[in-house]
């Protein structure tokens, strides 16, 4: 038996950042006892990135926490590291016991955006697992996917076994504790998909013309969580403690897959978030606190949450974090003990008329409240904006200028002083699916470039605004990505094969071998992001998500008139959510 972990450690100290793939993390939980059935989570991307993954902790924690069953971890190793790889015949291997990606039971790829889809490839390529389901051998492990891009799965279904469409806080263990009674019976690949078949969420390609339910946590107040957070070896992209409030988001806001994909809105108490704030907070050492969710300051208990916390929080300071704010729930009470470098929110638009088509229920005078966080001490703001939302005019991308102006208004008023920064960061609309804009058009290359320039162009003469864009060539790449079928998976493999790597870093993206793939297969891009019709079949019609697809239409149709949804928390508005589970905020 060859000795890839001694030959992995000989290899260690000559890439960069060993820390990435080293192991033994702060409360990396023991794993010398026998285990009946393992999974790998493998993440697409860099540690540093995969390590602030919400998702992959909770899952990590719950299988490991379950008798007989052992969670391993495993990252998109960086270049340097896979050449060496390649070159010593080693193959990927897990961080905590350096066995074989392709020797586990269950290998799970939790994939979070479309440009990870060539790393999915890279990691199995590694691995030396096929890449696609038809092709893999009896020995080869099940291997699933879940994570947001599970919402349109058609793309990458080729590559996987199963697909978990939904939360995987329940399905995970139940799939692997499936898989592993199968092969202890000794059943045979194609018996054992048609096992796991029936649990909810799980849709599996093979199995064709089946409808599937996305699963849904019912019991999120006592739902599995992280007690025991891993610390990182090195800096990760989010070096914190991070706490879940609630799932779900009440605004509507209709470019949003995931305040529509996690319906029904499900919060946690603030008796029961305190509980698992302190758990994290004493078994790691971590100095920060982040409140998580969609939009924060929406959670119902935030004040109660930060009185019950502020007292052990003050003593050891840990400051309390607050991403993620809706402009009309702020309060300055909200930021006495978070840090004050800055605090991000997200207008989405220029203009009123523009809020109102995208259901962002943010009014002029809303905007001018950001004000209060001047009072607060805060000399930096960040601001959220997408360009090239249906009926998006240039007057309106001048209103994001506006805002900007008004705020340094508003900063001198309260403060009798400049030095306020802005930093505006504006991503190109992509239509979802899941949203009541899955059918519309992407804006065409070309004219994503012209809007950016003049964005850049009327911000550049605002003293103290800086301006950050996304890449008009990955958003349409995306775009593609995000409302593609099967056809696709040929792209991707192809597009892999001729090296697309890393699609999410800008230093690594190849539009040219996107191109190439998508002219070499007869396809091309205008033909996912162009507008669909209403009766048009749609490649994730098979996934029950929950909203009604009617509901999506009349929004889309109340969009193009103008008219705003209330909130959730105003009133039931019939989405057919409720039917997955209760709504907690009703």
């Amino acid at each position: 038996m060859t000795d890839f972990a001694g030959q992995f450690e000989k290899i260690l100290p000559e890439v960069e950042k060993p820390g990435r793939y080293s192991g033994g993390e702060w409360n990396v939980p023991d794993m010398t006892s026998p285990a009946r059935g393992d999974m790998c989570f493998c993440f697409p991307d860099l540690y540093e990135i995969g390590m602030s993954n919400l998702g992959v902790q909770i899952l990590y924690e719950t299988i490991n926490n379950a008798e007989g069953f052992r969670a391993e971890r495993c990252f998109a190793p960086a270049l340097d590291l896979a050449a060496k790889l390649r070159e010593e015949h080693i193959p990927l291997l897990s961080i905590e016991t350096k066995k074989p990606i392709a020797e586990f039971t269950v290998v799970g790829f939790s994939i979070g955006f479309e440009l990870l889809y060539t790393n999915v490839l890279y990691m199995m390529d590694l691995a030396g697992i096929p890449f696609r389901s038809a092709d893999r051998r009896e020995q080869d492990p099940i291997v699933i996917a879940g994570g947001p891009c599970s919402v349109n799965p058609s793309p990458f279904a080729p590559f996987f076994d199963a697909v978990v469409c939904g939360e995987g806080e329940f399905v995970d263990l139940e799939l692997l504790r499936r898989v592993t009674k199968a092969r202890e019976e000794g059943k045979r690949r194609a018996e054992i998909l048609k096992d796991i078949a029936d649990i909810e969420g799980v849709y599996v390609p093979s199995i064709k013309d089946r409808k599937v339910t996305k699963a849904v946590v019912r019991d999120f107040e006592n739902a599995p969580y992280i007690s025991r957070p891993l610390v990182p070896n090195i800096e990760s992209v989010h070096d914190r403690a991070t706490l879940e409030l609630y799932r779900g988001c009440a605004s509507g806001c209709r470019f949003c897959q995931a305040g529509f994909w996690y319906r029904p809105i499900r919060e946690r108490s603030a008796d029961r978030c305190r509980d698992l704030a302190l758990d994290m907070l004493k078994s790691t050492g971590f100095g920060e606190l982040s409140l998580c969710s969609l939009s924060t300051s929406d959670y119902t208990g935030l004040e109660e949450l930060e009185q019950k916390l502020r007292p052990y929080c003050r003593e050891r300071g840990i400051t309390m974090a607050l991403p993620s704010l809706r402009i009309s729930s702020f309060k300055p009470d909200m930021a006495k003990d978070s840090r004050k470098s800055s605090l991000t929110f997200a207008p989405e638009a220029g203009t009123q008329r523009l809020r109102n088509v995208i259901n962002k229920n943010v009014s002029e005078e809303e905007i001018d409240k950001i004000a209060v966080a001047f009072e607060a001490g805060y000399d930096s703001i960040k601001l959220y904006f997408m360009m090239g939302l249906p009926t998006e005019t240039d007057e309106d991308i001048a209103g994001i200028a506006e805002i900007c102006k008004r705020l340094k208004k508003l900063y001198w008023e309260k403060r009798g002083r400049r030095g306020l920064n802005i930093s505006v960061s504006c991503a190109v609309f992509i239509p979802k699916p899941c949203t009541p804009f899955q059918w519309e058009k992407q804006i065409d290359l070309d004219e994503m470039k012209r809007r950016q320039l003049y964005l850049r162009g009327l911000l550049k003469e605002i003293k103290g605004v800086s301006f950050s864009w996304h890449g008009a060539e990955t958003s349409v790449l995306e775009a593609a990505l995000a409302r593609g079928d099967e056809r696709l998976a040929d792209v991707i493999e192809d597009a892999y094969r001729a090296g697309a790597c890393f699609d999410g870093w800008s230093e690594h993206f190849k539009w040219d071998v996107w191109q190439a793939a998508f002219e070499g297969r007869g396809l091309t891009f205008e033909q996912f992001t162009r507008e669909r019709g209403i009766d048009e079949d749609l490649p994730w019609d098979f996934i029950d998500m929950g909203v009604d697809k009617k509901y999506f239409l009349k929004e889309r149709e109340r969009a193009y008139e103008g008219v705003v949804t209330r909130s959730c928390r105003e009133g039931c508005n019939g989405c057919g959510a409720l039917k997955m589970g209760r709504c907690t905020i009703l």
